[in-house]
């Protein structure tokens, strides 16, 4: 029977950077297939130490910044048509602190709240259709294509008199479409999205502050283990994202790269735990943070005993 899961690092590295663009997280198999109605429920946390990765987009220099996020997160496996797709709902909770530059003057900022809670719906359009648990075991991955949209509400820790926050005010919206191609027990990925922004017309000072679109690629190479195992190493790269303050354009056009692995272990058959690790490898502007996870997962319903 093929193993299943939903990406529960990516869970993790979404709370963790929990108010930048989704284009900075490293999420293996996030278009992959399970029996209708099966649950899942997961429970982790995660650490950077670095840059900033709340948003990296933020003018500040020479930052010894760390975060220290948990998050609580639910999806459902859905019949959409007879494809199979997913719903996933994300709340962290980060505690920040540390020290950088702003225009040359020191700034410190100590802080705990709520990140940006995320909502996100997929679909598997291709090579993943919707099956029952029996169906599911006699299943095998070719190719799948899939596409998904995540929206985040401006909500979670923000206060327009500090520079540096948790939250960033403002609804994002990000499409993505993704394949995943099976080959023996090598899976290979690939992920294309973008990340469209809101307006903060509440920015530092009483400011609006605007964002261009941010555009990202991801690739992974998942090895599966005979024993429900599965490796993966992960690279994502991502451009744009460049801003206006009260229209005024700034320097800080993102071209980025991040590198990572992904290990997880299935502990019975309802739960599992997920490492993760990554790091900032080529930064123009921010990403030069290093971030590392764990987290467990329970899954349930469909069937399953």
């Amino acid at each position: 029977m093929a193993s299943f899961g939903i990406p529960a690092i990516a869970v993790l590295a979404l709370a963790g950077l929990a108010s930048t663009a989704r284009a900075q997280d490293i999420e293996p198999r996030a278009y992959s297939n399970a029996p209708i109605g099966v649950n899942f429920v997961i429970a982790g946390g995660i650490a950077t130490r670095g840059g900033l990765s709340t948003d990296p987009a933020i003018p500040v220099t020479d930052a010894h910044l760390e975060t220290r996020t948990l998050v609580v997160a639910y999806a459902r496996v859905l019949d959409f048509g007879g494809r199979s797709g997913k719903f996933d709902v994300i709340v962290p909770y980060t505690h920040l602190d540390g020290s950088a530059l702003y225009q040359g003057a020191p700034i410190e900022r100590d802080v705990s709240g709520f990140g940006r809670p995320a909502f996100r719906v997929s679909i598997n359009l291709l090579g993943a259709p919707s099956l029952s648990l029996p169906q599911f075991r006699e299943w095998k991955q070719d190719l799948i294509v899939g596409a998904s949209l995540q929206v985040s509400p401006p909500l979670g820790q923000y206060d327009d008199t500090r520079l540096v926050n948790i939250g960033t005010n403002r609804w994002t919206i990000e499409p993505e479409i993704g394949i995943s191609k099976a080959l023996g027990q090598w899976t290979l990925e690939g992920q294309a999205g973008v990340t469209l922004f809101t307006d903060n017309d509440d920015f530092y000072g009483g400011r609006t502050r605007s964002q261009q679109p941010l555009y990202s690629l991801q690739g992974h190479a998942i090895y599966g283990f005979r024993s429900g195992q599965w490796l993966s190493v992960d690279a994502t790269w991502f451009t744009g994202g460049r801003t206006t303050v009260d229209g005024r354009l700034g320097n800080d056009l993102q071209q980025n790269w991040r590198m990572g692995v992904t290990f997880a272990i299935p502990v019975g058959r309802l739960n599992s735990i997920k490492l993760s690790a990554s790091s900032g490898v080529s930064a123009r502007t921010g990403n030069n943070f290093d971030a590392i996870g764990v987290a467990w997962q329970y899954r349930w319903g469909g069937g399953l005993r």
